[in-house]
């Protein structure tokens, strides 16, 4: 969708949510060139205020955040609106967080780096794309043991001392895995 003719008063709302101030800035001066009209939060208590004052047609949830996750968010979201179109960023990206956050309506799921072309783009895909690449390099041992852990976090719905009791582990052990970005096989 071309929005660089829409005039301020018509343009789109936007939900950018994500704890890194920076990125934040960057990415909504991107966005806002795109024609949105953006608005941010840090955090997910944040992002809700902003959403049920103005319900938001599209929104960037970053996943791993101080406080609740950006999968909490999604489905606040879309309890607010069914309609709001969602991308899940993340530099924390699982299979297990995906699925997700799909499942809670989310439009798309990104791995950071994304730039604000790869948002605009994946807001309006609608469909799967039959054609990606299947990749038949089994995932390193290190990569196994990101996704057992986010999918058993998810399973204790983001409590860490829960997950960290199913996994046999101590809490902290676990809290320095999650602070750690995932390889990417």
């Amino acid at each position: 969708m071309n929005t660089s003719n829409i005039s301020p008063s018509d343009a789109p709302s936007l939900l950018l949510v994500d704890d890194d101030e920076t990125f934040c800035h960057v990415l909504s001066q991107a966005l806002g060139k795109r024609g949105f009209e953006v608005t941010v939060a840090n955090n997910v208590d944040e992002a809700v205020i902003v959403a049920e004052q103005n319900l938001p047609e599209f929104a960037v949830v970053d996943l791993n955040m101080p406080g609740p996750s950006g999968l909490v968010l999604v489905d606040r979201l879309k309890t607010l609106d069914a309609h709001t179109r969602i991308v899940v960023l993340t530099g924390y990206a699982s299979v297990a967080t995906a699925v997700e956050a799909i499942k809670l309506g989310a439009t798309h799921y990104l791995s950071k780096p994304a730039d604000a072309d790869d948002v605009v783009e994946a807001f309006y895909k609608e469909e799967g794309d039959s054609n990606t690449p299947v990749t038949t390099k089994p995932m390193s041992i290190n990569r196994v043991e990101w996704e057992h852990i986010q999918k058993v976090l998810v399973d204790c719905d983001g409590n860490i001392s829960a997950a960290a009791r199913q996994l046999n582990m101590h809490r902290r052990t676990l809290q320095r895995k999650l602070q750690k970005r995932p390889l990417k096989q």
